[in-house]
């Protein structure tokens, strides 16, 4: 693949960032593409490693050694027809995927694995900008009626692709936009929303209705959507957020992160918050209680808007620098990372758990204690100034209330929506589960590998076989 000697030859290169300085000034995305050479040269590193193993660790099986190699040889064209071939949004995870496909790179065994997720978004980003990427209209109607109810990730891939074979597709989405957490989770510094938008544009072309602010189970009675349309797919996500159920727990100042997230998002978009409801980090000590990507995506959000400090507490011990390769490869490691958001500026503290939240009506301060073995140690207690807290600890499970209580669906162990891998069918055959409302808090690359299969699934239930691939 590529150049046979290029991984001998060629160092790592990852896209650079701008500047910290220059990025925090604003919400705009601060990756600097790299140049067309460097990024060839970056492909000439993808070895004939014989067995691709960043092909299984890709949730969506990325074609990577096809393109790196049509990359390397400066066929771009080709390059994206492969990339569109496994993935309907390379522009998404080429962007905020955490890459699993590079931890299990062959050459991440002993060396530095090939720069993939910055070859698949440049490949993308390349194909928007020559005009490439155009509407898929299917050349006949089947007459069949799908509805779609969330519009993530997983829901976005499902209606374009159910629309792309010929169904009526309608798109179902509780907030006033299009795109769920791609819209209203994650920040604009890490992905802008325009990308979404356009996206929108070519799904609308190829027949896929959008229909926002209609909360099914609300707006919407679900006997009513199951009774106009020939098949349904359930995709809202798991949206209830994990809770720290500690004394000060109803202190004001204290708040789940995707309150926090999605408000400065629209704040972003244009939209005007109202003094009394507006979350604000300017000129406070923020707390961020959790180690994972929300609870990043909350430190760069605060440190944009002039925070006086921002501290993250994480329960769990500090990772290793360095995993153990020989026993962890080629699944994703457990070691210590640095994201661009704490890279801005903020404190890090590993195995505290949080006691009480203290103030008078507002917070003022927290008492977290130290753990060893995730036991408390004693004496160890302190006490963290505290303006604003954030809770970004994770979510448990979809929100019950409304649609998932008025179809009567099953449930699994975990309180998410049961159903398989191969049917993607629930407890009721004409209703299918698909992205972390059926698998639980996930990824985005998770949520469209099972809105593309979970699309396969319905297209052959009601018209007895499909060509869509899974």
């Amino acid at each position: 693949m590529g150049k046979p000697t290029g991984f001998l030859e060629i160092a790592r290169k990852d896209a650079p960032y701008a500047k910290v300085a220059e990025r925090v000034r604003g919400y705009k995305e601060f990756v600097r593409p790299l140049a067309d050479q460097e990024l060839r040269d970056q492909g000439a590193r993808c070895m004939d490693c014989g067995i691709p193993f960043c092909h299984n660790g890709c949730p969506v099986n990325n074609l990577i050694p096809e393109w790196n190699d049509l990359i390397y040889r400066g066929r771009w064209r080709e390059a994206l027809d492969r990339l569109h071939s496994t993935n309907n949004f390379p522009e998404f995870t080429g962007r905020i995927c955490p890459a699993p496909c590079e931890a299990a790179c062959v050459l991440n065994i002993n060396d530095a694995p090939v720069t993939i997720k910055s070859i698949e978004c440049q490949i993308i980003d390349r194909g928007f900008a020559e005009g490439w990427v155009t509407p898929l209209v299917p050349r006949h109607k089947t007459g069949k009626k799908i509805a779609v109810v969330g519009s993530g990730p997983a829901g976005m891939a499902a209606a374009q692709q159910l629309a792309r074979v010929g169904h009526d597709v309608t798109l179902f989405e509780k907030s006033d936009r299009i795109g769920g957490l791609l819209r209203y989770g994650i920040p604009d510094f890490k992905m802008e929303k325009h990308l979404i938008d356009r996206r929108m544009d070519q799904m609308a072309v190829e027949g896929v209705t959008f229909r926002a602010n209609t909360n099914v189970g609300v707006d919407l009675k679900t006997a009513d959507l199951v009774k106009q349309f020939d098949a349904v797919i359930v995709a809202g996500g798991a949206e209830h957020p994990r809770d720290l159920p500690v004394p000060g727990r109803d202190l004001k100042g204290v708040h789940f992160a995707m309150d926090f997230l999605a408000q400065n998002n629209k704040r972003v978009a244009g939209d005007e918050i109202g003094a009394s409801s507006a979350l604000t980090a300017k000129g406070k000590h923020v707390i961020v209680i959790g180690g994972g990507d929300t609870g990043s995506d909350c430190i760069g959000t605060s440190v944009r808007m002039g925070a006086a400090s921002v501290t993250q507490l994480e329960i769990l011990p500090r990772p290793p620098e360095q995993e153990n390769k020989p026993l962890v490869w080629p699944y994703w490691p457990l070691k210590f990372r640095t994201s661009s958001s704490q890279e801005e500026g903020c404190e890090r503290d590993f195995a505290v758990a949080t006691k009480a939240f203290q103030g008078k009506g507002t917070v003022e301060n927290i008492q977290v204690v130290r753990l060893e073995n995730g036991k408390e140690v004693t004496g160890s207690e302190f006490e963290l100034k505290a303006d604003l807290v954030l809770l970004a600890m994770g979510f448990v499970h979809p929100v019950f209330a409304g649609l998932v209580e008025q179809l009567g669906l099953k449930l699994d162990g975990r309180g998410n929506v049961a159903a398989d891998t191969k049917t993607y069918q629930t407890s009721n055959p004409k209703i299918f589960a698909a992205g972390d409302m059926r698998r639980g808090q996930s990824l985005v690359v998770w949520a469209i590998r099972e809105g593309r299969q979970a699309a396969r699934a319905v297209d052959a239930y009601l018209m007895g076989a499909s060509d869509l691939p899974r």
